[in-house]
């Protein structure tokens, strides 16, 4: 039943994501929407951002990291539920201070010249430059999370958690300093973990170089190396114990070529009989594998590097020498000494630096490094008890297999800029004080000479307490208490090992409980080619500058539409476009909506039992919808959801139910008003799709607010009104195949009028055939299929259409019916014979020049593959086309 008021007001004609973006996200601000309320009678959800790096602007894929997590935030809270989305930022260690250090060198700065603490003020005022930039265009992305709690790694909290948990873990001893083979980067300067070295297959070349016997120089043992520079650290040459052919020699010495160092060959069970001449060089300080056979061998370390790669005071006549260089200058004088034999090509990977791409070198060092395997335990146990659910659960296998084969982690930088390793030096009695403050006296001697290690901790190490650093920890705080363990840990499934299988470790180890429940990884964004999106490439879509041009509720259906867990997406233009104009699609379904509102109208009531079918059809589909999207919601499937709410609203309820409405919005008609379930439809599914496309949602409901009654809607905005539950009493299968089958027939008619030209002043006529049961069902729609196939007239003839076909009618075989359409009623015959035959007879002209031109042997000698292949086709295609106009005329 329809009442009526005194209200009414008309749209814009078009949207414009500029006017409306900014307008609701300071609205949600100020009304302080995105701050979840402490209940404890309730269970919240919790997400914990993780935090973009604080070297410049944000990517795409900080977009789709963004876009994921706020379609779940806005669902949660539109369920009711206590709902903290808790932002933040990380100082990303070498990946800051590599930028930094490029800045520095274009204004021809060496950060050594300035010292330490000028660097660091330095690096603040860019660090906090780039975080307002970071939050602005987050913000632009309409994210609703809790800016009154945003972290940062570097601010107070963390960084005494960071010295909490560094301290814990030592006095466990699951924190040691010891000397180990470590990934060096000469351009970083600094010592990296396995995970930041990016290893890479390169054609290297395989070096054979005989070392003299210490006693007979006439004699030799020749080995195989990749890398000639390192003889000059050679300690032994090993063989293998079994290798028959080195039995003689185990225990004899050889001169070391270049430094004329004497050193012993060695038998041990690593040197593979296989490789090379089954004699290898041992170089315990740049090899992992060396380092371990010379502790078991009691060798010596002989470090021939510089921080920076070039040769140091170990090198002897190389000293000062780059490391390739090096290699030139040592193999040329291997072959003045008669003691290069040849070289041979050697495919092999070689660790790189991720992010400068230096190669890296092995170097023994002293290091800090946490012990992985105690803490890696509780951690698979936690997976595999299945207290934490991987989604996809493909990559739960790859987790378990790098945490069952985790080796400790080097967690040492030495940087400037991040986590001062909580470590002081006694100058007097060599003892470490190890605290979470600054200490004033040496905690053995009482001695005040004290010095703090000059290294940085390891950005990851901060990063793996982020689940509840941010929340106070170590203090108990109320957050601390309510908001962990968190709900879902949302990220790339390219940092499963850098990021999340560590916080799991530490958020065990620390508060004695998992960090999360859920693990929910996204892919990675690539170009419409599945290319990688690169600088260097050109490839690259900026997420502000993709907002401006077509707004941000697009970009988020971009990168979220279609798409599934732990799959890349590729970004094309035209996934933008689709977000573009599904938005502009409900813009104009909004304008007639809101247009159709009577002036007055009063009240909204919808009686289920006078529904005609159209009405009672699209509440089925509808809540059919809701279902669907609530279980893949709740199955992380969002992709999935979006596109079925995309297809509703578009394919069924725009394309099909505002057309049957606006037959009976006709001032004539005699039927029901639609406008109770046209504006209840359309509500409901602003509320379904806002958590995906926040800005239009929200205009476009406070439009039809604005045109209804004041009592319609207690709530203020969309983002907290309730989230549409399914009404299962209105699904009805039979009522949607009813339906289904009235569409079929319209949509049936429509396609024969595109097929065959039909002008559209045109109206055919239509014979439509059914079973009595179901004729009764669409005869009263006569009017509707009138209208919107343009047919007329439209008749339901008794008994099958069986013999209805002939050579002047078209017969469309349908699911449910049979539609038959005379061809006197779609053209003028004997024009439409002669339109025909023009065309067959210019297509059999075209064919004949084809023919004779790709029979011409001067053509096919002498013109381009691509251009016979195209002349081919051509051919083809109107070959093709021929036989369809000869197939027509015969019909006719």
């Amino acid at each position: 039943m329809v009442e009526k008021i005194n209200t009414q007001h008309e749209m814009p004609k078009a949207y414009e994501p500029g006017n409306v973006e900014q307008k609701w996200y300071r609205f949600w601000l100020d009304k302080g929407y995105f701050k979840p309320k402490i209940d404890p009678d309730k269970k919240p959800f919790v997400i914990i951002m993780p935090p973009p790096n604080v070297t410049g602007e944000l990517h795409l894929g900080h977009a789709l990291t963004a876009t994921l997590e706020d379609i779940l935030t806005r669902w949660h809270r539109m369920k009711g539920e206590p709902t903290l989305w808790l932002p933040g930022v990380d100082h990303a260690g070498i990946a800051a201070q590599v930028v930094m250090e490029k800045m520095l060198a274009a204004e021809g700065i060496d950060r050594h010249e300035m010292g330490r603490d000028k660097f660091l003020e330095r690096m603040w005022q860019w660090a906090n430059s780039c975080r307002g930039t970071i939050s602005e265009q987050h913000q632009r992305l309409g994210i609703s999370c809790d800016w009154d709690r945003e972290v940062f790694t570097l601010d107070e909290g963390p960084s005494r958690a960071v010295r909490t948990a560094f301290v814990r873990l030592y006095d466990r001893g699951l924190i040691y300093r010891g000397e180990r083979i470590i990934n060096w980067c000469p351009r970083c300067v600094t010592a990296l973990s396995d995970l930041e070295v990016e290893h890479k297959d390169i054609g290297g070349h395989l070096y054979h170089v005989r070392y003299p016997l210490a006693d007979n120089d006439k004699e030799f043992i020749t080995v195989a190396t990749t890398r000639p520079e390192t003889i000059l650290g050679d300690t032994a040459v090993a063989v293998n114990p079994k290798d028959k052919r080195f039995k003689n020699m185990v225990g004899k010495k050889v001169i070391l070529p270049a430094v004329h160092r004497v050193i012993p060959i060695i038998a041990d069970e690593a040197v593979d009989p296989k490789f090379g001449t089954g004699a290898v060089k041992i170089t315990p300080s740049h090899d992992p594998v060396d380092f371990e056979v010379a502790q078991r061998h009691g060798l010596p370390f002989v470090n021939i590097l510089n921080d920076d790669a070039t040769m140091n005071e170990n090198a002897g006549p190389y000293v000062g020498m780059d490391r390739f260089a090096c290699r030139k200058a040592i193999i040329e004088d291997l072959k003045r000494d008669g003691l290069f034999i040849n070289i041979e090509s050697h495919s092999h990977a070689v660790g790189h630096c991720i992010r400068c791409q230096t190669m890296i070198e092995p170097i023994a060092s002293q290091q800090w490094f946490v012990s992985a395997e105690p803490l890696a335990k509780p951690a698979i146990e936690a997976v595999t008890s299945g207290r934490i659910n991987i989604v996809p659960q493909r990559f739960t296998k790859v987790y378990l297999n790098w945490m069952e084969n985790i080796r400790d982690w080097c967690i040492s930088r030495q940087l400037w800029w991040g986590h001062r390793i909580p470590v002081w030096y006694c100058q007097d009695c060599d003892e470490l004080t190890v605290s979470v403050e600054d200490p004033t006296a040496c905690q053995k001697c009482g001695s005040a000479r004290l010095e703090q290690d000059p290294d940085v901790l390891d950005t990851w190490f901060s990063s793996a307490l982020w689940t509840h650093s941010t929340l106070g920890w170590p203090d108990e705080t109320e957050d601390l208490r309510y908001f962990y363990p968190t709900s879902v840990m949302e990220t790339g499934y390219d940092i499963l090992f850098f990021w999340v299988a560590r916080m799991i470790m530490m958020g065990i180890a620390d508060c004695d409980d998992i960090p999360f429940h859920t693990i929910f990884l996204h892919g990675l964004i690539r170009d419409e080619k599945g290319e990688k999106m690169s600088k260097v490439r050109g490839n690259v879509l900026n997420p502000i500058d993709t907002i401006e041009q077509y707004g941000t509720d697009a970009l988020r259906f971009a990168l979220s539409t279609g798409t599934a867990p732990g799959n890349d997406i590729k970004l094309a233009s035209s996934r933008l476009e689709a977000g573009r104009n599904f938005a502009n699609k409900l813009w104009n379904a909004a304008r007639f909506v809101v247009r159709s509102i009577e002036p007055g109208m009063t009240a909204l009531e919808i009686s289920p039992d006078r529904l005609p079918l159209e009405d009672r059809w699209i509440l089925s589909r509808l809540n059919r919808t809701v279902a669907s999207v609530a279980s893949l919601t709740n199955e992380f499937q969002l992709g999935e959801a979006l596109r079925q709410i995309h297809d509703f609203l578009w394919g069924e309820y725009c394309d099909w139910y505002i057309e049957f409405a606006k037959i009976r919005l006709q001032p004539d008609s005699k039927l029901p008003s639609p406008l109770p379930v046209l504006v209840h439809v359309f509500e409901t599914s602003l509320r379904l799709l806002h958590p995906y496309m926040p800005f239009v949602t929200e205009e476009l409901w406070q439009n039809l607010k604005r045109s209804l009654p004041a009592d319609w809607q207690e709530a203020e905005s969309i983002m907290i009104a309730a989230y549409p539950e399914t009404d299962e009493a209105t699904i009805a299968p039979h009522i949607e195949d009813d339906m289904e089958a009235i569409i079929e027939i319209i949509s049936a008619i429509r396609n024969a009028r595109a097929q065959y030209k039909v002008e559209n002043n045109i109206w055919v006529e239509a014979q439509i055939y059914t079973e009595s049961l179901l004729n009764q069902t669409i005869a009263p729609y006569a009017q509707a299929i009138k209208i919107l196939a343009r047919a007329n007239p439209v008749s339901f003839p008794k008994g099958g259409a069986s013999g209805k076909a002939g050579d002047n009618t078209v017969v469309l075989q349908l699911t449910h019916s049979t539609v038959v359409i005379p061809m006197s009623s779609m053209f003028d015959l004997e024009a439409e014979r002669q339109r025909l035959q023009k065309e067959t007879d210019q297509s059999q002209d075209e064919i004949a020049r084809l023919k004779a031109r790709l029979d011409n042997q001067e053509f096919l000698t002498k013109a381009p593959k691509s251009v016979i292949d195209k002349e081919r086709q051509k051919l083809y295609t109107i070959t093709d086309r021929l036989e369809r106009l000869k197939e027509q005329i015969n019909k006719l």
